[in-house]
């Protein structure tokens, strides 16, 4: 993980701005999702939401797999290999 040097504080609704630059060099454009993770060490890390496959972009019968999206038919190549 890299800093950015950049902080925010967070209003009394618990809301905070995210920098455009940053919003631009990870692609994050109005309307997109995030996806929120916390971890053991109480970071919180944020994550553009993306319902599909990270294979094919499918959004049929999607499993979790170590973090990824990945389709039953992308799973299925991926064990015959």
């Amino acid at each position: 993980m890299k800093s950015t040097g950049v902080t925010r504080q967070i209003d009394e609704l618990g809301r905070f701005v995210l920098p455009i630059e940053i919003r631009r060099a990870m692609g994050l454009k109005v309307k997109d999702t995030l996806e929120i993770f916390t971890d053991d060490d109480g970071r919180i890390i944020l994550q553009k939401y993306q319902p599909a496959c990270i294979f094919c972009d499918h959004a049929d019968d999607i499993v979790l797999f170590e973090g990824k999206r990945i389709c039953s038919k992308c799973m299925e190549k991926i064990k015959a290999i």
